[in-house]
């Protein structure tokens, strides 16, 4: 797994294969099938792999907020340090040990902020899959060329402002500020949001 995950890191999920793995230790293909079904198991395992060097905190439930919060940055660095390897979690569901350590740590955060267990449970899924396809829109965004961005701001500040007077009056804020700031932005409106249900007994 940790070969696996110099590969991804060096060169992307779609470089990764038994073939290529094989490769890295001098044998063949079928000596893999022996332990791996299949390039996507393989990458299910690369991903729990991945999820293993995250951090998690000891819970302190004044704070559980603040800690949902570090323990969804720390999630969303390790995979974007890991090239496109969140794509590998989207459509699914990692149900890996480490992954599995993650989820209830973070569950029981939200759950120590008096947040009803059917609302966490959805608040999980809601912010796990905000950092998954975040990361791998990041991954996305990173081989693009940085003029894009201008070019858009450019093409806002031609369309006809009587027609789309929000965009046209607001172009340089909509194409300002980097990634790591919306996706702070993000972050805090999921989960300052839990607020809101912390003292429901629904």
């Amino acid at each position: 797994m940790r070969t696996a995950l110099r590969l991804v890191q060096a060169e992307g999920i779609d470089a990764v294969s038994m073939r290529r793995l094989a490769a890295e230790f001098d044998t063949g293909p079928a000596s893999f099938y022996a332990h791996v079904a299949n390039k996507d198991e393989l990458l299910q395992l690369m991903f729990d792999e991945m999820c293993g060097l995250v951090d998690i905190p000891e819970l302190d439930p004044p704070r559980w907020k603040e800690q949902i919060k570090q323990l969804a940055r720390a999630g969303h660095a390790a995979m974007i340090a890991h090239n496109d390897l969140a794509r590998a979690a989207l459509a699914t569901i990692p149900s890996g040990p480490n992954a599995l350590r993650i989820s209830d740590a973070m569950l029981g955060m939200v759950l120590a902020g008096g947040v009803p267990p059917r609302i966490g449970s959805w608040a999980l899924d809601r912010i796990f899959l905000y950092i998954t396809a975040d990361a791998y829109e990041y991954s996305i965004w990173r081989r693009q060329p940085e003029s894009n961005s201008q070019q858009y701001l450019a093409y806002l500040r031609e369309i006809p402002a009587d027609v789309y007077p929000n965009l046209v009056e607001h172009a340089d804020v909509l194409v300002g500020g980097g990634p790591e700031a919306r996706f702070e932005l993000g972050l805090e409106l999921l989960v300052d949001g839990l607020d809101k249900y912390a003292a429901s007994e629904s």
